[in-house]
C-alpha cells in the first residue's frame, strides 16, 4: 500500500481492495450452496446481551420450539443471548437449528445450540444479510439493539420496494416495542414518509402461539422457496 498525490494534490491510497471481491464472492458461494438445502426456515432476531433464564430468554426458547413443532427450520445470528435461547428452543425441539456467525470483536461466539453442520461463519455483514433475507420465511423480532433495528428495517425496505417478495415481520414484546411503533405512526406516517399500508407489514404480539399462528396463517396456500 502507497501513497500517490493526483493532480489536484489530494493523497491517494493505493489497496487491494480488488482482490477482496474474490473472498466476497467465496462467502456467497458457500453461503447459497449451504443454506439452499435446509428447508423452510424462520430467523429469529434479539439482542445477545439478554442473559439466560430471563423472561425474553425463556419466550425466545419456548417460540423457538413452537417454530419447529410448526415443521420450520430456526435461523439465528449464531451467538449468546436472543440467538442462543432461539437455537436452543430448535434443539430441543429435534428441528433445524442454523446459526449465521459473524466475526466481531465482543459479544459474538457460537453457541452450543446450533446442528454442527449449520454453523457458518462470514467476516462481511452485507453477505450474512443476505442469508437471512434469501432464506427465511418469516423474521421474528425479539427486544434488541442497533443490529436488531438494522435487520428489521432492512427487511421492511426491501419488502416495501419490492425487491424481495413480502413475509411476516413479527415483533415480539408489547412493552419493549410500543414506543417505536407509536413514533412511527404519529411520526413518519404524519410527515407522509410512509404509507398506512407500510405498517401492514408488521405485526406485534407478546407470545409464541400468535407468532406461529401468524406465520401458519401467510403459508396457507402458498408455496415455500427461497425470497429472490
Amino acid at each position: 500500500m502507497r501513497k500517490e498525490q493526483n493532480p489536484k494534490g489530494w493523497n491517494q491510497i493505493k489497496t487491494n481492495d480488488s482482490w477482496a471481491l474474490f473472498k466476497i464472492m467465496g462467502e456467497f458461494v458457500n453461503g447459497f450452496e449451504r443454506m439452499s438445502l435446509i428447508g423452510p426456515c424462520v430467523s429469529i432476531f434479539g439482542s445477545a446481551r439478554t442473559k439466560v433464564d430471563t423472561p425474553y430468554y425463556d419466550l425466545t426458547v419456548s417460540i423457538a420450539k413452537s417454530i419447529a413443532d410448526a415443521g420450520y427450520g430456526v435461523i439465528t445470528g449464531g451467538g449468546p443471548g436472543i440467538m442462543e435461547a432461539g437455537n436452543k428452543g430448535a434443539n430441543l425441539a429435534g428441528g433445524t437449528s442454523v446459526g449465521l456467525n459473524i466475526d466481531l470483536p465482543f459479544e459474538q461466539h457460537d453457541n452450543p445450540y446450533i446442528d454442527h453442520d449449520k454453523s457458518l461463519d462470514f467476516d462481511y455483514f452485507f453477505v450474512r444479510k443476505v442469508m437471512f433475507v434469501k432464506y427465511s420465511q418469516g423474521f421474528v423480532v425479539m427486544p434488541g439493539g442497533f443490529g436488531t433495528l438494522d435487520e428489521l428495517f432492512e427487511a421492511i425496505t426491501l419488502i416495501q420496494t419490492n425487491k424481495i417478495e413480502k413475509f411476516p415481520i413479527i415483533l415480539v414484546g408489547s412493552a419493549f416495542w410500543n414506543g417505536l411503533l407509536s413514533w412511527v405512526k404519529e411520526t413518519m406516517l404524519k410527515e407522509g414518509n410512509i404509507s398506512a399500508s407500510d405498517l401492514e407489514l408488521i405485526h406485534l404480539v407478546d407470545t409464541a402461539d400468535e407468532v406461529v399462528e401468524i406465520i401458519d396463517a401467510f403459508y396457507k396456500g402458498r408455496s415455500l422457496s427461497p425470497n429472490f
